[in-house]
C-alpha cells in the first residue's frame, strides 16, 4: 500500500492547478479519496471531526448488500437449473457461475453509465466526484429482474443520475432515491419487462453454464400469484431462504437479515425507520387479515421487496427523516402504505418502491412539522 501511496503522490502534482493533466483533477480526486481518506481539513467555520467520511459509509452498505447480492446470483442460477430439470445433476460452482456471468453485465452497465455521468458531470462542473452512487450503482442491478435489457437498465441508470440527483445538486441534496427512481423509470416506461412472468428466470445457456428453456417459458413470483388469485407453488421456507423467482437481491429473507445487522452495528442506518416499516407493514397487514383476507399478514415479509426495502432504501439518510421523531412517522408510512397497495391494487403487487418514493416525498414534510412541534413546545415552556 505505501507504493501505491508513494505513486499517487509522485503524479499527484500533474493533476493540480497549472499541471499538465489538471483538467482531470476531479478523476484523480475521485480514486485518491476513494482509496485513501483525506488528509484536507477545515480552514474556516465550525467543523465537527469523524473517524469516517461519507465515501467509507457508502462502502461499508456496499458490504452489507453483499449477502443479498451473492445470494441472488446463485438463485439465478437455481431458478435457472430447475426449471430445465437439471439441478439435481448441476455443482454449486456451476449454478453459481451461472447467476455469476448473468449478473454481472447489469453490475457493470450500472457502474458504467451511472459513474461515468458522475464523472462527465464533475469535471463539467469542476467540482469533486461525489460518492453517492457506490450504492445506487449495486442497489439499482439488484431490484430489477433478470430478463431485463442491458439498454434498459443503462437508460434507468441515466435518468435517475441525471434527474434525481445531479439537477438537485447532487449527492446529500436529491429528494428521492437515485434506484427508486430508476426502478420507478423502467416500471413505467417499460412495463411488459418489469411485469409478468416471463421475466424472473434467465432463460439462456451462458458460456456453457445453464440451459436454454423453452421460448414462452413462465416462472411467476408469488406475490405476482396472489395478485393472480393463486395461491403460490412455493414454501414458507423456501421464500424465506430465496429460493424463489423474483428481483435479483430481494428474494433471501436471511441475507437481507445478514445486511441489516451490518448496518444497524455500525450505525449507518436508522433502527427507528427500520423498525417502523415492519411495524406499519405488521400492523395493516393485520387489519387486511381481520377482514378476510386468507393470506398471513407475516407472509409480506417473505415475499416481495418488502424486507429488502425496509432495510436498505428506505433507511437512506439523505431522502428519509432526520429527526428521530419523524423517521418512526416515515418509517410507519412506508410500511402501511406497501401492504395498502399490494392488497387493494392487483395490478401492482409489489408495493414497496412505490411506497418508499411517496415516503421520500412526504419526508421534508413530516421533519418540518416535528421540528415545528418541538419548537412549539419549548415556547411553552420559556413562557410558563
Amino acid at each position: 500500500m505505501s507504493a501505491l501511496r508513494n505513486f499517487l503522490n509522485k503524479v499527484k502534482p500533474n493533476f493540480e492547478e497549472g499541471g499538465k493533466l489538471h483538467a482531470f483533477r476531479s478523476v484523480f480526486d475521485g480514486f485518491e479519496t476513494f482509496l485513501y481518506v483525506p488528509n484536507d481539513t477545515a480552514k474556516t467555520g465550525v467543523n465537527i471531526h469523524d473517524a469516517i467520511d461519507s465515501k467509507r459509509i457508502m462502502s461499508m452498505v456496499v458490504i452489507a448488500l453483499m449477502p443479498a447480492m451473492l445470494f441472488g446470483m446463485y438463485n439465478i442460477g437455481y431458478q435457472n437449473y430447475l426449471a430445465a430439470g437439471t439441478l439435481a445433476t448441476a455443482s454449486f460452482w456451476e449454478v453459481f457461475c451461472y447467476g455469476f456471468l448473468a449478473v454481472l453485465p447489469k453490475i457493470l452497465v450500472s457502474y458504467i453509465v451511472g459513474l461515468g455521468i458522475e464523472f462527465a458531470w464533475a469535471q463539467w462542473k469542476g467540482e469533486e466526484i461525489q460518492e453517492g452512487y457506490l450504492v445506487s450503482g449495486i442497489i439499482i442491478p439488484l431490484i430489477i429482474p433478470i430478463g431485463c435489457p442491458l439498454w434498459m437498465l443503462a437508460l434507468a441508470c441515466a435518468f435517475s443520475v441525471i434527474f434525481c440527483k445531479e439537477i438537485f445538486g447532487g449527492t446529500g441534496m436529491n429528494i428521492f432515491n437515485p434506484a427508486i427512481a430508476a426502478r420507478m423509470f423502467l416500471f413505467f416506461a417499460y412495463p411488459s419487462k418489469m411485469t409478468g412472468d416471463q421475466i424472473w428466470v434467465s432463460q439462456d445457456s451462458i458460456l456453457g453454464l445453464g440451459n436454454t428453456l423453452p421460448d414462452g417459458f413462465t416462472a411467476a413470483t408469488p406475490l405476482g400469484q396472489i395478485g393472480q388469485g393463486i395461491a403460490p407453488d412455493a414454501s414458507i421456507m423456501d421464500m424465506a431462504l430465496g429460493f424463489i423467482p423474483g428481483s435479483i437481491g430481494e428474494t433471501s429473507l436471511i441475507a437481507i437479515a445478514i445486511g441489516a445487522v451490518i448496518l444497524l452495528w455500525t450505525g449507518i442506518a436508522s433502527w427507528r425507520t427500520m423498525l417502523s416499516v415492519f411495524v406499519g407493514g405488521a400492523l395493516l397487514a393485520l387489519l387486511f387479515q381481520s377482514t378476510g383476507q386468507s393470506m398471513e399478514w407475516w407472509h409480506h415479509f417473505v415475499m416481495g421487496g418488502f424486507a429488502f426495502g425496509a432495510v436498505f432504501m428506505a433507511t437512506d439518510p439523505v431522502t428519509s427523516c432526520r429527526t428521530k421523531t419523524g423517521q418512526y412517522i416515515y418509517g410507519f408510512l412506508i410500511g402501511a402504505m406497501a401492504i395498502i397497495i399490494r392488497v387493494m391494487n392487483a395490478g401492482y403487487p409489489e408495493g414497496m418502491m412505490l411506497a418508499i418514493f411517496f415516503g421520500n416525498m412526504f419526508a421534508p414534510t413530516i421533519d418540518h412539522f416535528v421540528v415545528a412541534r418541538n419548537i412549539n413546545k419549548r415556547m411553552k415552556r420559556i413562557k410558563n
